[in-house]
């Protein structure tokens, strides 16, 4: 296969990747027929796949969004995957072209790839770290620099604290985060929720469980409680589609099928 442009020197173009087959579900061209492939076998399993994927994308959009006509113009984008296909960059320059982002991820697959597809953009910086290890993204000088000016940052964590365990304490590791954000910051986070599939949450987490990336879903109750330290805008937390849909018509009957749930909080 020859090497796209896009695809760093090195890549294994025959294994597939998780950022890859995230692009695809969303409709995106970074992928290759093995990352489809892959794909496909999961959809086999859980039809509604690619729905609910493009549903927390789009609370993402709308998220970034908000905050940008808010007028933040800094985004700490923990768990980015790849930055293509509607990127916090694009969204949030559509309003502030002004605006910085540091995209953050552990794969260094996804991190190779993002860096070649960003190396000409001044006001995007990429790098590898782990929300599990809080401490050292926190200590990385992008970071650093991005919070230096003591201006607000958005932090998005966007379909991430859910692969983190109950043992590693995903509340414990956003208080960090959060204790280094100027007043004013805010989060922006969705999660996997047990109450919105019970029927299928069990196999959910289990099929996860065979993966690199093992799911932990929760209860409303404990993804609200990782705002703590923030004060949630309307309408709260609350599932994908209904957190400020574009169009009230949008939302359908059953949110809760989309089996994620999502808020914004601002940091006083």
């Amino acid at each position: 296969m020859r090497r796209p442009s896009w695809v760093p020197e090195g890549t294994d173009l025959d294994k597939p990747n998780a950022a890859r087959v995230y692009d695809y579900y969303l409709g995106g061209s970074h992928n290759f027929e093995v990352d489809r492939e892959m794909a496909r076998k999961a959809i086999a399993l859980w039809p509604e796949l690619p729905q609910i994927m493009r549903s927390n994308r789009a609370f993402m959009r709308r998220a970034v969004t908000f905050l940008a006509e808010r007028g933040v113009t800094r985004f700490l984008d923990i768990g980015s995957g790849i930055p293509t296909f509607g990127a916090v960059h694009e969204i949030a320059r559509a309003i502030r072209p002004e605006a910085k982002v540091v995209y953050v991820d552990r794969d260094p697959v996804a991190v190779a790839h993002s860096r070649l597809l960003l190396e000409d953009d001044a006001n995007s910086a990429v790098v590898q770290a782990d929300l599990r290890d809080v401490e050292d993204l926190m200590a990385r000088p992008e970071v650093t620099g991005l919070l230096a000016e003591g201006e607000p940052v958005a932090v998005l964590l966007v379909a991430v604290a859910h692969f983190v365990s109950d043992e590693e304490d995903p509340r414990k590791l956003i208080g960090v985060v959060r204790d280094a954000l100027p007043a004013g910051s805010a989060l922006a986070l969705s999660h996997a929720s047990l109450e919105g599939r019970p029927d299928q949450a069990e196999d959910h987490q289990k099929l996860y469980q065979r993966t690199p990336t093992p799911l932990t879903m929760r209860t409303h109750a404990q993804i609200t409680a990782m705002f703590d330290g923030f004060e949630l805008v309307e309408p709260g937390v609350v599932y994908l589609p209904q957190w400020r849909p574009d169009q009230p018509g949008t939302v359908g009957e059953h949110p809760e099928r989309m089996t994620g749930v999502a808020g914004v909080g601002f940091r006083p």
